[in-house]
């Protein structure tokens, strides 16, 4: 009996790490896709936001959802639309962003708080988070690295003795912080690189 439960641990491990992987890899592939294509997914995160707020007038027509549940989620709608003007430039110090990051710690406040005074399935309480909170903040977070290479200007760029604009911007900005270049880094430090071979 004590073999089997050994067993079930190291399956749940296995699963454990193929989950994650599988998880990296799609938010890599998912980082090039945003990255090469900026502009369409400014066209789909908006066509989710709106989506969302369809949904949220669903729930006050259809459901019996409370009016600052509802209220709060398309405020939140309205913060993302805002976010979305500068897309896919984020100022961490802009009203837009802070009231998004706000009113998504407020919605998942006020939600908590409705499903913990209601019973409902587990199944719609998880359609709610996906759909109407999780959705549209997890494509922002997934577009953060879209403005990593894009090309330099003289905005802000100190030319120093001889050398061009762009080698000095590449010179300056060698390390990156968004998304992409962090998976990037993890798969050169923990996939093995293969040689070619020399004829």
């Amino acid at each position: 009996m004590w073999f089997m439960y050994l067993l079930t641990w190291l399956a749940l491990l296995v699963q454990l790490c193929v989950a994650t992987l599988s998880i990296a890899a799609g938010l890599y592939y998912l980082a090039e896709l945003v990255e090469e294509y900026s502009v369409m997914t400014a066209k789909i995160i908006g066509y989710m936001i709106y989506g969302t707020i369809a949904i949220h007038i669903g729930m006050l027509l259809f459901e019996d959802f409370s009016w600052i549940m509802i209220g709060g989620g398309l405020a939140g709608c309205v913060a993302h639309l805002f976010l979305l003007q500068d897309f896919p430039y984020f100022y961490l110090t802009s009203p837009a962003f802070i009231s998004a990051v706000v009113l998504l710690f407020v919605n998942h406040y006020v939600a908590f708080a409705h499903f913990s005074s209601f019973w409902y399935p587990f199944a719609e309480v998880l359609a709610y988070f996906t759909l109407c909170l999780w959705l549209v903040p997890f494509a922002f977070f997934v577009s953060l690295s879209a403005n990593e290479y894009v090309l330099p200007t003289t905005a802000g760029v100190v030319e120093q003795d001889d050398s061009d604009v762009v080698s000095n911007y590449f010179r300056k900005n060698k390390k990156k912080l968004g998304l992409l270049s962090f998976l990037k880094n993890a798969q050169d430090s923990v996939l093995p690189q293969r040689m070619r071979k020399q004829f």
